[in-house]
């Protein structure tokens, strides 16, 4: 498979945001919150989540598109443009598939990387200028927590393979077990602000009247 590249040549101080994303599929994202409001409400909820985050990312930056399943490269590029690099996400759990595109990212020449998904609609540039800033200087990990226990968006200044195992992902253990892990490994972490994600339709509520998102998500 091909993968447009966008123009990346690597420095000592290059971060890699990399967003993990799920093709817009209806019936395929926002399961949880699609039993409240239906597949397509749930489909609009997640195309405008992503595209909102996907506004707020650092321009100076590289930024690595990781989506699932494999066959969505095409669906990918129709949604976000061709300037984004591409790449499939690896089989396995969500801790393989964040191992296996970090370092893949450091293979690639980036001296941070940044992981996020597509759930927090509070998720501003600065959360990835204070990441980055602590990597560059005194912590090894950076987590951003979200209220459910889980987090999102978690740092890197280095491939760190054992961050990811054992790990009881999608739960409200998720970041406090990865806390542990890194413990256990003697890293530096640095903890960001709680932000919240969209799982539940009080959450999705919640964005739109504070004007994160648009009402017409509900719309019938």
């Amino acid at each position: 498979m091909n993968h447009r590249v966008n123009q990346f040549t690597p420095t000592r101080k290059d971060t890699a945001v990399l967003l993990f994303l799920k093709a817009p599929r209806s019936g395929d994202v926002k399961t949880r919150l699609a039993h409240s409001i239906g597949n397509e409400a749930a489909l609009r909820a997640y195309r405008a989540l992503v595209e909102r985050q996907c506004s707020r990312l650092p321009e100076r930056e590289r930024t690595e598109v990781h989506f699932t399943p494999i066959d969505a490269e095409v669906e990918m590029q129709q949604w976000l443009g061709t300037d984004l690099a591409l790449y499939p996400q690896a089989e396995g759990t969500l801790g393989v598939r964040l191992m296996r595109a970090i370092e893949g990212a450091f293979a690639r020449g980036a001296h941070n990387v940044l992981c996020i998904g597509g759930d927090c609609p509070q998720l501003q540039q600065s959360h990835f200028e204070q990441a980055a800033a602590a990597l560059n200087t005194d912590c090894d990990v950076v987590f951003g927590p979200s209220e459910d226990g889980g987090y999102y968006l978690i740092g890197l200044s280095a491939p760190h393979p054992q961050l990811f195992e054992n790990i009881p992902w999608s739960t409200q253990n998720t970041l406090d077990a990865s806390l542990q892990q890194a413990a256990k490994l003697g890293l530096r972490v640095k903890r960001l602000e709680t932000l919240y994600d969209i799982d539940e339709l009080a959450e999705l509520e919640r964005a739109i009247q504070t004007g994160c998102l648009p009402a017409e998500i509900l719309a019938q």
